[in-house]
């Protein structure tokens, strides 16, 4: 599985998927990106925004931000 998620260290909301894809004994990569919005250009990149998180799942072609999104997307898909 090719899980990859973009955090800002220390974001709550990031923070929340952490834990959520730790919980569901998900493996996957964490890209810590800039604190700047105007450094985030890999987060642009690969979702078209400058925020996080952002949740890149290569296996399903699922790029999707907001955490609430994608929690949902964790529980109903990855765990």
């Amino acid at each position: 599985m090719a899980i990859t998620l973009y955090a800002l260290d220390g974001c709550p909301y990031c923070e929340k998927v952490h834990d959520a894809l730790d919980a569901a004994g998900i493996d996957y990569d964490t890209v810590w990106v800039e604190a700047l919005h105007s450094d985030r250009n890999e987060v642009k990149r690969v979702s078209g925004q400058r925020g996080v998180p952002v949740l890149v799942d290569d296996d399903h072609g699922v790029t999707m931000a907001e955490s609430d999104n994608i929690l949902q997307y964790v529980e109903r898909t990855l765990a």
